[in-house]
């Protein structure tokens, strides 16, 4: 489901909603410049929406199917800390289904052998890889799988400096990219550069940066993976979008909504297939570059937040509820002494599965997070030493 509401670094909340599928619950905040008193407020439920009506407007946000507001079961909770800005209410949801009935597969769940699939530039919608069709789609081991032969093998590791390559007509799927074999059209469409020598990584000074043969997309420039062999490419679902050869092509989205939700998505199908919930987002190189912890997957939330003034005016504003994953982090480039330890606790006990990006993409998301994180309000912003955020699906 879409969000209609923006996002902005300086704007405070006016409403903030939370429910929760699972818990049949939510949390309903309301900025004290938008009601200054629990009095102010009145939720009521409407024709699939929650109205929450206020001195200053009304605002109505679209539930999604099978979500119904109970009639007069929100009340006043305590706003501990933030009881200066903030009203803080709780209310109950009934739920009639238990899922979406939209789906939320990511590329690695939608390919099948024997189809024929469409590779796009997801930052200029160049064809790059047209009319591919595989005999075989393949699950690549765990991500960190060759750090654990030794546990589970008598012998010297027999896949010692081997990868694992496609053949021609093979598509092997890992955690956050594609392997598929490099055909003669690629040439048209694809450039391929050795990336520039680095120093040694800042977080392990004895551990020296690999050159990457990096793969862009001739039209726009766009970095899409790298070759991880003279004719095998390997192109992060971050940057591709793949379709179907056959039928109509989904509208496009801009980059923040498609990282946003490609990211999301695949978070979501890692923690439930692996049953982790804890993951380090990591460059090529193996540098860290955030740690996640994810909270709950089943969290639904709409926001409106003050304008530009700072003088919140509801009127009488829509906007569209949104599944979203709530999310714990920390960046390991501007972590202060507290998220240090927790890092390093991290490092020591192998905490998080890695979740392999390029490094600019790592970048973009820190900002996503950091963005849905500027717009929730004071008291949602921390929970110990890790930020919050909410990643939509």
């Amino acid at each position: 489901m879409e969000s209609s509401w923006k996002q902005s670094r300086t704007r405070g909340v006016g409403v903030f909603i939370e429910l929760r599928r699972r818990l049949q619950s939510g949390l309903l905040i309301v900025g004290k410049e938008v009601a200054a008193s629990p009095a102010d407020v009145v939720v009521k439920g409407g024709d699939s929406s929650l109205i929450i009506q206020t001195p200053k407007g009304e605002m109505i946000a679209s539930l999604p199917p099978g979500v119904v507001f109970e009639q007069g079961s929100c009340v006043p909770t305590p706003a501990g800390e933030s009881r200066g800005e903030e009203l803080h209410f709780r209310l109950r949801i009934s739920v009639q289904c238990s899922r979406d009935r939209e789906a939320l597969d990511s590329v690695m769940q939608m390919l099948q052998a024997k189809e024929t699939y469409c590779f796009y530039c997801q930052n200029c919608l160049t064809r790059l890889v047209e009319d591919r069709s595989f005999q075989r789609v393949l699950p690549l081991p765990n991500g960190n799988w060759n750090a654990l032969v030794d546990d589970w093998c008598c012998h010297p590791d027999p896949f010692a400096n081997k990868k694992l390559l496609p053949r021609q007509e093979d598509c092997l799927t890992g955690d956050t990219f594609i392997l598929l074999a490099r055909d003669g059209s690629c040439d048209q469409t694809l450039v391929q550069e050795l990336s520039p020598a680095g120093s040694a990584d800042s977080q392990d000074p004895k551990k020296p940066c690999r050159r990457l043969a990096s793969i862009s997309c001739r039209s726009c420039s766009a970095v899409l993976g790298e070759a991880v062999a003279p004719e095998t490419l390997r192109l992060y679902i971050t940057q591709v979008i793949v379709e179907p050869a056959v039928g109509d092509r989904k509208a496009s989205i801009n980059r923040s909504e498609f990282l946003e939700r490609t990211v999301a998505v695949r978070l979501l199908e890692l923690s439930n297939s692996l049953s982790t919930f804890h993951f380090t987002v990591q460059t090529p190189d193996g540098k860290t570059f955030l740690l996640l912890w994810l909270l709950n997957s089943d969290s639904i939330t709409a926001s409106l937040p003050e304008n530009s003034s700072g003088s919140p005016e509801l009127q009488h504003q829509s906007c569209q509820t949104a599944r979203a994953l709530k999310v714990l982090h920390i960046s390991c480039s501007a972590a202060d002494t507290q998220q240090r330890d927790i890092i390093s606790s991290w490092e020591d006990k192998a905490i998080g599965h890695p979740v392999v990006l390029l490094p600019e993409v790592c970048e973009e998301l820190q900002r996503v997070m950091d963005d849905s994180n500027n717009t929730l309000p004071a008291s949602m912003r921390c929970m110990r030493s890790y930020k919050v955020a909410y990643l939509r699906l």
